[in-house]
């Protein structure tokens, strides 16, 4: 069996949290019974040993198999990873939804995109990475309290006791436009850029976030993409976390200076993600690649799809 799962932008500028969509760059898990459990890493990750001793995507795989209390038996994960790690382009979510849709073919169970989500959502407490993850296109996700027991409710269980629920909605990006991704060398911590955001916002900057981003989701629901570049402005996050690597400020205004549609830091760095229409993203990569020769430039489509079981 090998499942598919796609890389992810969050936030979007003003959507903190709040907003994701998916990019043709991929995460590939496959899953073979075996004699002896085994893992094997292609790609991202490969060099380093601890993914195969403490490794996150069998951990959940054994979780969800027990939590639906599947009888566990011994398999070959054989991992090729695209996604560069902790660069903001959900390598984490990838894995996440990954291990939940593969435990799902394994034991023949329907998909049920409210229910994974859920799930995920035990391991990832954001819900703008793990949407696009699983359902592809450009997603709108936020969370709700969650008024409906969960199906198993034994206290053991990690999913046993949630709060929250995630409630999203998905729109298909057009072949239109292009993503250019740019990603330096440097990674920036999530948990670490989250602390230095700021406790409160003012009034001001809160209606700026919120008008801005209920019109990049009219964009995108509407593909009047032209209109992506004055609604991705954003007051609450982008330039407290760009300031932790300040090339990123170059690596923007080069873009929307060169006809980027939008510019914005990748879920919290240090990607940034640039959309263009797909006949000029050609000249963004030269620019890009030009201009950061010390960078990863990648051109992408946009996936959606989300994940996709390839073969079983």
């Amino acid at each position: 069996m090998v499942v598919r799962v796609p890389a992810t932008s969050a936030n979007l500028g003003p959507g903190f949290d709040t907003l994701g969509l998916a990019l043709n760059l991929y995460n590939t898990f496959s899953v073979t019974p075996a004699r002896l459990s085994s893992i094997h890493i292609a790609g991202e990750g490969e060099d380093r040993p601890k993914l195969r001793i403490d490794n996150v995507f069998v951990k959940i795989f054994n979780e969800v198999l027990e939590f639906y209390e599947y009888p566990r038996g011994h398999y070959k994960f054989s991992f090729h990873n695209d996604i560069p790690i902790s660069r903001g382009l959900g390598s984490s979510s990838a894995v996440i939804i990954g291990a939940i849709v593969s435990a799902y073919h394994i034991m023949q169970k329907p998909l049920d995109t409210n229910e994974i989500l859920n799930l995920a959502l035990c391991y990832e407490n954001h819900p703008d990475n793990i949407t696009p993850a699983l359902c592809g296109g450009f997603n709108i996700a936020m969370l709700e309290s969650n008024k409906q027991p969960t199906k198993n409710t034994r206290k053991d269980s990690i999913f046993g006791s949630q709060k929250t629920r995630v409630v999203s909605m998905k729109t298909p990006i057009s072949s239109d436009i292009k993503a250019v991704v740019v990603v330096p060398n440097t990674t920036i911590s999530t948990k670490f850029s989250r602390r230095t955001l700021p406790k409160k916002y003012s009034t001001k900057d809160a209606v700026f976030n919120l008008s801005h981003a209920c019109m990049l989701s009219a964009a995108f629901l509407k593909g009047d993409y032209k209109l992506l570049r004055e609604a991705s402005g954003d007051r609450f996050h982008q330039d407290v976390r760009m300031k932790a690597l300040p090339i990123l400020f170059a690596i923007q205004k080069l873009a929307l200076e060169n006809n980027a549609l939008l510019s914005t830091l990748s879920g919290s760095g240090s990607s940034f993600l640039n959309i263009c229409y797909a006949d000029e993203s050609k000249n963004l990569v030269e620019l890009m690649q030009k201009s950061f020769p010390k960078f990863r430039v990648f051109e992408l489509e946009f996936d959606n799809m989300g994940a996709t079981l390839l073969e079983s």
